[in-house]
């Protein structure tokens, strides 16, 4: 008997940006397979007797592996159970989902995807800006600041990273920017283009610090801190 898993995104961290609908799959588990950053009172809303199980990963801790995430998800549900897989922001944004779909694939378990609010959309709402503007702001990337070993990826699109016309957001960058940084430079972005860290955005522990894309290179090479945090640079950082 096969149970059914939910892919939960829930947003950056504020429980009262979790949907409607993640909520109602929080409060009908019976099983909660969590991320750090996903923990803490978001958890409350979970059914009382559930099982809840951190799998999260973070940056230079002791981190369960990819595989065991995946085995564990399929155990729980072979056994009949409904299933909240718990991911911070967007589950389809940096969130290692696609191991985890296909794990459910082969071993012929139902599930469904519900969205959340992007960590990027919740900084900038954060820092009140908009992520867009005609003219001068008419396109958004995402991209992650590191491979699987923890580096900067070696085929990254600097020229396309690089267009001063874009918003650009970095996931996962605070180590590894300092390197970015100098290769944006030398693909032609000005060093004094506005750049922003967004520090664990919606909690309290939430600090937006406005900068420069050298400043804040610099800043990095010399503390990064343990709080999540993201990167926006580009023609609206400053605001």
């Amino acid at each position: 008997m096969s149970g059914f898993v939910s892919f939960v995104s829930s947003g950056p961290g504020d429980p009262e940006l979790l949907t409607l609908k993640a909520v109602n799959r929080l409060q009908n588990a019976d099983a909660v397979l969590f991320d750090d950053l996903s923990s803490g009172p978001i958890l409350e809303h979970a059914r009382k007797g559930a099982d809840l199980v951190g799998v999260g990963k973070r940056a230079g801790r002791p981190s369960p592996k990819q595989s065991h995430v995946s085995r564990l998800l399929v155990d729980y549900a072979q056994t009949g159970q409904r299933v909240v897989r718990l991911k911070s922001g967007d589950s389809g944004l940096f969130g290692r989902l696609e191991e985890e779909l296909v794990a459910l694939q082969e071993a012929g378990i139902e599930y469904e995807i519900i969205p959340g609010i992007p960590s990027a959309c919740a900084a900038a709402a954060a820092a009140g800006i908009p992520l867009t503007r005609r003219a001068t702001a008419r396109r958004v990337q995402f991209t992650t600041g590191h491979d699987l070993t923890g580096e900067l990826p070696e085929n990254m699109n600097l020229a396309a990273l690089a267009d001063p016309q874009a918003t650009t957001v970095v996931f996962m960058g605070k180590r590894t920017f300092p390197k970015m940084a100098t290769g944006l430079v030398q693909a032609g972005l000005p060093a004094d283009t506005p750049a922003m860290l967004a520090e664990g955005v919606s909690t309290p522990n939430q600090t937006i610090t406005r900068s420069t894309v050298s400043e804040l290179a610099k800043q990095l090479e010399q503390e990064i801190g343990d709080h999540p945090a993201l990167i926006l640079y580009g023609p609206l950082a400053d605001l």
